[in-house]
């Protein structure tokens, strides 16, 4: 006697067999400064604690130009930007390298249209590709100075390009772009002393915000969300954040904080509470309310003092500010009240962002290596990882699907466990 099950049962049984075998899950992309929201976050529990030129490192790829960019992941693609040549003939360079090889599957150059003010010295030693890429996973677009933001397709095809200014400010320009809906938002601080929305199908623009104060801000702005659910576009400048219409450009409000001499750090969202830092010698740091106020007047902080980071930005963690600065120090802050809880001597300098991959913080210093503590208000150093590169590690690191993706002036890192 037959004793199987009818054939109708048995396509259930299979199916749900199916549905409890656990499936891998898919690597998030790491396709904007800071990665996903711009925190400098990830759960990624695969990424090694230590490693050398000898342990953990995947691969290493030499680069066709320097640069102080961050890496960005999308799909198999890692994508970096760097350049050659002089102030007086400049070409940059979008590269795309496969994840898993190390091995470069395209280079895009683009040539200066016009000279550049001055060359990579003191002051601008980030030469001319400073500003990472962002991709919406079909294009990516990028800003090359006083070139313009031109979209490539992801085989590094050009789509369209347009000319943001051919201004210079005193330190060269940074900021990064970044995507809201169908716009792509241009920080020209540099370049025409502005903020432009250009609509990501065609590079048609959107509005422009013009602004003298934004020659002194270097920070890529951020889109957070307000308690009223409305979307704000944050933007620090020095001594304030300014808060405007990401679909109009039109300002809600501004607020008045400590930072000094210049804005570099990205802003950090929580909820419906936004922290910045910035400034030197010896900067400042705030967090404001998100409230929804739109009336162009000051909203106040919620807190506001000195003690910031002249280049690198913040990262949360349990109610927790970290971040390095460019004289050797690990900050620890209490982001409710903004007071210090640990002042951590670690020694080089710091222009990269950290991370925060789990419950741990990757610190990448410039000349000294990548530092790794515990995320914790003691800051427990748990690592420290040395490459031979002698190069300048300025640009953040990615991280995606158990690799840890850096870059130094010289050379591009994959570093995975083995």
């Amino acid at each position: 006697m037959d004793r199987s099950p009818p054939r109708s049962l048995s396509l259930v049984l299979a199916l749900l067999a199916c549905l409890l075998v656990p499936c891998p899950l898919v690597a998030e992309d790491w396709s904007v400064f800071r990665g996903p929201d711009s925190l400098g976050v990830s759960s990624d529990e695969k990424v090694p604690l230590e490693w050398s030129d000898e342990k953990n490192l995947k691969w290493k790829l030499e680069l066709p130009g320097k640069g102080f960019s961050s890496p960005i992941v999308v799909g198999t693609q890692v994508l970096v930007t760097c350049y050659s040549g002089t102030a007086a003939s400049v070409k940059r360079h979008l590269v795309s390298v496969d994840r898993q090889t190390g091995t470069i599957a395209w280079v895009t150059s683009v040539d200066s249209k016009v000279a550049e003010s001055r060359g990579a010295s003191f002051g601008t030693s980030h030469g001319f590709a400073s500003q990472t890429p962002v991709s919406d996973g079909e294009h990516i677009y990028v800003l090359f100075g006083k070139s313009g933001v031109y979209a490539f397709d992801l085989q590094g095809k050009e789509i369209w390009n347009k000319g943001v200014g051919t201004g210079a400010a005193m330190f060269g320009s940074a900021a990064s772009p970044i995507l809201y809906k169908d716009h792509v938002i241009i920080t020209a601080a540099s370049e025409s002393q502005s903020i432009v929305a250009l609509k990501k199908s065609d590079g048609e623009q959107v509005w422009s915000t013009k602004a003298g104060s934004l020659g002194r801000s270097y920070a890529t702005p951020v889109v957070a969300t307000n308690q009223a659910g409305d979307d704000e576009l944050l933007v620090s400048v020095v001594s304030e954040v300014w808060s405007l219409n990401p679909g109009t450009g039109k300002l809600n409000w501004y607020s008045v904080n400590s930072v000094d001499t210049n804005a570099c750090p990205g802003l950090v969202q929580n909820g419906s509470t936004v922290y910045v830092i910035g400034g030197r010698g010896p900067g400042g740091r705030a967090a404001i309310k998100l409230d929804g106020k739109k009336d162009a007047g000051e909203l106040k902080s919620l807190w506001s003092t000195t003690g910031g980071s002249y280049v690198s930005s913040p990262v949360l963690h349990k109610e927790h500010l970290y971040w390095f600065t460019e004289r050797g120090m690990g900050i620890c802050v209490d982001a409710k009240t903004g007071k210090e809880v640990t002042r951590k001597r670690v020694g080089g300098e710091f222009y990269a962002s950290a991370l925060v991959i789990k419950d741990k913080i990757y610190a990448v210093s410039r000349f000294g290596g990548t530092y790794v503590f515990s995320a914790t208000p003691e800051m427990t150093q748990l690592a420290h990882n040395k490459l031979t590169d002698q190069s300048d590690f300025s640009g953040s690191p990615a991280v995606s699907d158990g690799q840890f993706i850096m870059r130094s002036d010289k050379y591009l890192y994959c570093i995975e466990a083995e």
